[in-house]
């Protein structure tokens, strides 16, 4: 059994199935999590037909796990339940907006992080896909959602076939704040931000990318502006699709 202070993103799984029955418990059980209003705002796609992976795998830049992880699990903001729940009994439901996609999204969140708690605990690999949000049109599309659903987290599971090491992580006294928000100042950053920043592995990345520092590794490399800004678009445009942000 695994504990969080030894968790870790597994992105190659073993061969071995994870059965239907494993993964229904532990999405019952992880809907247990908090929830707005107790509406569980939120729906979770299941995938494990090799095609359906490939379709999905390019709204990931085609990382290999999408594709060879023995299931992908793709976790909804979810309003079009509620609202056809609404319809069903007379009652006239007002979820098309912004505020309710938030509120949507922090609950497929919360269940996403409490599923992930659970499977790690069974010994299940588990990785974690930022992606969703950059081209979440082809995900909508390839998985048929309703109006008033959106992808918001992704998960590749499977049996892990690795053990990568620990990530680092930054010290408890940089994300806490006391009574009010400290704002940080050039000594605060080189105190929470040296150790990482002299690991090996990212002087390594500095290197071989001709990067003066890790800082730009993730300006210049990972996340530009340039990037953020045209998939902000693509996400304004989606979300208007789905019927959240109404003119």
């Amino acid at each position: 059994m695994k504990t969080i202070n030894t968790r870790r993103s597994i992105r190659k799984y073993s061969d071995q199935e994870v059965s239907d029955a494993l993964l229904n418990r532990l999405f019952t059980e992880a809907s247990r999590t908090q929830t707005m209003g107790n509406l569980q705002l939120y729906s979770v796609v299941v995938t494990r037909s090799a095609e359906m992976k490939e379709r999905l795998a390019p709204a990931h830049f085609n990382q290999s796990m999408v594709t060879q992880a023995p299931v992908v699990l793709t976790v909804c903001a979810d309003f079009n339940r509620t609202t056809q729940w609404c319809l069903h009994r007379n009652a006239s439901p007002g979820y098309d907006n912004l505020l309710s996609f938030f509120n949507a999204s922090i609950d497929a969140l919360l269940f996403t992080q409490t599923f992930c708690n659970l499977a790690e605990e069974e010994g299940l690999g588990l990785c974690y896909l930022g992606t969703t949000v950059y081209m979440p049109q082809l995900i909508i599309d390839t998985l048929q959602l309703p109006r008033l659903t959106f992808p918001v987290a992704t998960l590749t599971a499977g049996w892990p076939a690795e053990e990568p090491p620990l990530s680092d992580r930054l010290p408890l006294e940089s994300f806490v704040h006391n009574e009010t928000y400290r704002d940080y100042s050039a000594a605060d950053i080189d105190r929470y931000y040296t150790a990482k920043e002299q690991l090996e592995e990212n002087r390594h990345f500095c290197e071989i990318n001709h990067k003066e520092t890790l800082a730009q590794i993730f300006t210049d490399i990972r996340y530009t502006r340039k990037d953020n800004e045209a998939m902000s678009a693509t996400l304004l445009d989606a979300l208007q699709r789905q019927g959240f942000l109404t003119k």
